[in-house]
């Protein structure tokens, strides 16, 4: 999990340093914030065709990169066209098959500051989970999270991850991480999340790892902004076996 700067400038320093984390650490999937390579362009309320070609760009050049990641598997969104549609796209990306397009935001914020709606499409609300070797990978992209029914199904179709690429504020800090514990414990499953980061605190940074049962497992900070947590799949099978979500367990056999 990673702070990631939202300035373009500091693009080059913060990818050799990931690169030099994953290495060291042996890391197996990295997950990146929300359209992490360009910078957040939905602060403008009016649409910018040649602000979202270049941020379109920007992502395809920069995913031409992720082989220096060496094995790892990497998370994230990226902007994406559809025809004559745009969309804020979750992929996961392998070096043996590349990138696929793993979930299209359906929930996006329309208000100061994240203009979404107002640049990409809001998609049609399909969760499908995705698979990275043993772990099967849930999306709930910045808004999303707040879609907690979406995390009991998640939960009932055997994720063991939820990953939340964000853009969020400093000052909304706790009640995110809030919100990620919850869907974690309604999913049975580890919560995974990236953010931006800035010095005047528009973005609030911290990235977190937290466990099936709310426990915070890790956060990055300004001193450590790349936290790799090892975690054992077969946990995350068994919470969903437990309180609360043994309570709830009728509702597959609907």
């Amino acid at each position: 999990m990673c702070q990631w700067p939202d300035e373009t400038r500091a693009f080059t320093r913060a990818w050799e340093q990931l690169a030099g984390h994953v290495t060291a650490h042996r890391s197996e999937l990295v997950l990146l914030p929300q359209m992490p390579f360009s910078h957040w362009f939905a602060t403008s309320r009016k649409f910018d065709p040649a602000m979202w070609k270049a941020a379109v760009e920007a992502h395809d050049a920069w995913e031409s990169r992720f082989p220096e990641l060496g094995a790892a598997a990497v998370v994230g969104t990226r902007p994406v066209d559809f025809g004559n549609e745009r969309y804020n796209t979750g992929f996961v990306w392998e070096a043996a098959t590349g990138s696929r397009a793993a979930h299209a935001a359906a929930f996006l914020a329309n208000e100061k500051g994240a203009w979404e709606a107002t640049w990409y499409r809001r998609a049609y609300p399909e969760f499908t989970p995705a698979h990275v070797g043993d772990a099967c990978i849930g999306f709930l992209i910045c808004t999303e999270l707040w879609a907690m029914e979406q995390a009991m199904i998640y939960g009932e179709q055997g994720v063991h991850l939820l990953v939340t690429p964000r853009a969020t504020s400093a000052a909304t800090l706790e009640m995110w991480l809030a919100g990620g514990r919850v869907a974690a414990v309604l999913a049975g499953a580890f919560g995974l999340s990236s953010n931006r980061v800035d010095d005047k605190g528009e973005w609030g940074g911290q990235g977190w790892v937290v466990g099936p049962d709310a426990e915070v497992l890790a956060l990055t900070d300004e001193q450590e902004p790349f936290i790799t947590v090892d975690l054992d799949l077969a946990r995350a099978e068994r919470a969903k076996k437990t309180y609360p979500r043994s309570a709830f367990a009728h509702r597959s056999a609907r």
